[in-house]
């Protein structure tokens, strides 16, 4: 019986894995290399981009209005509810008017008394009259007897008398239906005065416009200056933004301004209407108000921001398709050496078709734009014009 040596008995395995590897290798050998990607470059350069000085600030309603009670009552309704759009002398807030009624009533009571006794001195007046003109005739025959020696003195002066009685007496009566006069008026002063007050039980919108604040609820005591309602302009916004003192000089009235909302993710033109010429002294600040053009989706309240331009600065700028984000990194794909490498970045300021490069690249490189999809850091780049 012969025995096999252990090595000759592994002999065979050693040659299957040895031809595997071979096999393996040549593959690899044999195997092409992933093709190059086409891109298009741009080069960094630098640009004369408008220098600005951004300021932030809130957007707030040009025309705004509490609204309040000028008398005091308890309130019997509440037609508007915030949010909602009233029209110009709508009525919003309904008072008890039960003691101004009752002023009104007492008021047209003392004018119908007064135009009552009008009647009685019309007829006084007419009475006094007639005894005026009665004493004036009996006089003037008493006159013509006494120059003919026909009376005595004492019957001449008891006519002159009369006469001079006649007329204090027409007098007085005129004078009191002139009072009665007077008094009427008084009178209707006093219900117009009344009404007007009960007029106020019932308080209007002063404009069109929107309920953004209400305060008062039905049974409620409004009092004279307490505020029920607040309603906003439609159509009427301005920006109000805090700048630096040392900017003073940089803003001027009627100057175009660019603005941005965050809220509504849009630019929109506004202009200079109101230079407040007060500086803060905690802030070293001033507020600059700018006029908002009227857009629908505009809210009292939202945030914006303000860019003042201050003439012009050299900038690095890139293609704003060149920037991949991923959260909050940016970055963009550098050419080197034919192959793709990836480059954090920091962007400032953006215009329409371009971006401001603060750090991570230099002017002269180059960058791939706009980026393929799936293009990878490394690799290999098929330059095209």
């Amino acid at each position: 019986m012969k025995l096999r040596s252990p090595l000759l008995s592994l002999l065979p395995i050693s040659l299957v894995m040895l031809s595997s590897c071979e096999s393996e290798q040549a593959r690899r050998a044999t195997a092409s290399p992933p093709a190059p990607v086409p891109v298009r470059i741009a080069i960094v350069s630098a640009e004369d981009w408008p220098a600005v000085y951004e300021a932030a600030g809130t957007v707030r309603a040009r025309t705004a209005g509490s609204i309040s009670s000028r008398v005091m009552g308890y309130v019997q309704n509440v037609s508007a509810q915030v949010g909602d759009r009233v029209r110009e002398g709508q009525v919003l807030v309904t008072l008890d008017a039960r003691e101004l009624e009752s002023a009104v009533r007492g008021a047209e009571a003392g004018r119908s008394e007064v135009q009552s006794a009008i009647p009685e001195a019309e007829s006084a007046v007419a009475g006094a009259k007639a005894s005026l003109d009665l004493a004036r005739a009996t006089f003037g025959r008493m006159e013509d007897l006494y120059a003919k020696k026909s009376i005595s003195n004492q019957e001449f002066d008891e006519a002159s008398a009369r006469l001079k009685g006649a007329q204090a007496n027409h007098e007085m009566a005129r004078a009191k239906r002139a009072q009665l006069d007077s008094k009427l008026a008084q009178a209707g002063q006093g219900v117009r005065s009344a009404t007007i007050m009960q007029d106020y039980s019932s308080i209007t919108a002063p404009f069109s416009g929107v309920v953004v604040a209400r305060s008062i609820e039905p049974g409620n005591l409004a009092t004279p200056g307490a505020p029920l309602l607040t309603i906003e302009k439609d159509g009427n916004f301005r920006l109000e933004v805090s700048v630096d003192e040392s900017r003073l000089p940089s803003v001027r009235m009627g100057q175009a301004v660019e603005v941005t909302l965050e809220a509504l993710a849009r630019k929109l033109n506004a202009r200079v209407s109101e230079i407040v010429p007060v500086v803060d002294a905690a802030s070293r600040s001033y507020v600059v108000k700018l006029d908002l053009p009227a857009i629908p989706q505009l809210r009292s309240g939202m945030f914006g921001r303000a860019y003042f331009a201050l003439g012009s600065r050299k900038v690095l700028v890139a293609p704003a398709a060149a920037f991949v984000e991923r959260g909050q990194l940016q970055s963009v794909f550098v050419v080197e050496d034919g192959a793709a490498r990836t480059r954090l970045v920091t962007a400032g300021r953006r215009s329409k078709e371009s971006v401001e490069i603060l750090s991570g690249l230099n002017a002269g490189e180059k960058i791939i734009t706009p980026v393929p999809a799936g293009l990878q850091d490394g690799a290999r780049l098929e330059v095209r014009q």
